[in-house]
């Protein structure tokens, strides 16, 4: 009897996590994917909970090819204009470099109001460096005389859940080093009981004398073991060949699976297994793209389910 008792658990077990492993949470848009030289197609990824339409933007290096991709993939109809006026409802920013707000600051003159929310550091690069009278314009409500008011600066805390107005999503920033002495943020996005991770650049906490990769790690690992988090976008933008000095704060496959491995020993042995993990920034030159992929095909010994984003094609978690 206790054998048979013992096979309907383990068969009601694997039913309901098949089940948890099926159901959808989130809708993400990649609207740019690599991490340089190709202006159209720069780190921007957009992200609703399934079935609404009232999307946050995940960094924004590019936005009008992003749509254009997404309009011809299917994701909505009309005008791109309107697309992004009413239904990018605001924009989270993970550090203040072009290849992640030049289609932000691009864009603006055609946008309507809404957010940006980032941490101080990088708020204070774009009203110091790009929403300024003498490169642009201030479309914001800080900075340089006079303000537009188009945008509002929301001033996130570090490991403070704040709302994202209009959409029914929460945010928690964890702070990131991006080529010493230069900063980051991961963005912990939370619909109701479940999350995803999206990490902007970053490098190994070895390469770059910090702590964040591992603080980060410990922060979510409880979110693997009880499967609330969907998924993870994480940054590899070299290919192993890279010498650990000219990574200029990134990743390649080697770091990206190491730390893949100390997540996933913090969350308990192969609880990384079948986990999505989005690879973003890499970065087009020469075979880069290839040798990445061969790589962490090779490397992969957790058995993670690597996406490969294509711009404008939605991918459900």
């Amino acid at each position: 009897m206790k054998k048979y008792l013992c096979i309907l658990i383990v068969f009601f077990s694997s039913l309901v996590n098949s089940c948890f492993a099926q159901k959808n949470s989130f809708t993400i848009v990649p609207l740019g994917v690599r991490g340089g030289s190709d202006e159209s197609n720069l780190s921007a990824y957009l992200i609703a909970p399934k079935d609404s339409s009232n999307f946050i933007c995940l960094d924004a290096g590019t936005l009008y090819d992003g749509l254009k991709a997404a309009r011809r993939h299917h994701l909505f109809k009309g005008d791109i204009d309107n697309f992004l006026q009413e239904h990018i409802k605001g924009y989270l920013i993970t550090h203040g470099h072009l290849d992640h707000v030049a289609g932000l600051i691009l864009n603006s003159p055609e946008d309507a109001k809404k957010n940006i929310y980032a941490l101080p550091f990088c708020i204070n690069i774009l009203k110091s460096k790009y929403f300024t009278w003498t490169s642009w314009a201030n479309f914001a409500d800080e900075g340089e005389h006079p303000f537009l008011k188009k945008y509002t600066y929301k001033y996130l805390h570090e490991r403070k859940e704040m709302a994202i107005n209009n959409t029914a999503m929460y945010v928690t920033p964890y702070k990131l080093s991006h080529a010493v002495p230069g900063k980051s943020t991961a963005f912990l996005i939370r619909h109701n009981d479940e999350y995803f991770l999206y990490l902007g650049d970053t490098g190994d906490d070895e390469n770059e004398q910090s702590n964040n990769l591992k603080n980060l790690w410990k922060a979510v690992a409880p979110l693997i073991a009880t499967r609330k988090l969907k998924g993870i976008s994480i940054e590899c933008s070299f290919p192993d060949e890279q010498p650990d000095d000219r990574l200029f704060g990134h990743l390649k496959p080697t770091l990206l699976m190491k730390n893949l491995n100390i997540l996933d020993s913090l969350a308990g042995k192969n609880a990384l297994k079948n986990m999505p993990i989005i690879v973003a920034h890499m970065k087009p030159s020469g075979n880069n793209i290839q040798a990445i992929r061969d790589e962490l095909a090779k490397e992969n010994y957790l058995g993670v389910n690597f996406i490969f984003p294509k711009q404008g094609k939605k991918i459900e978690l």
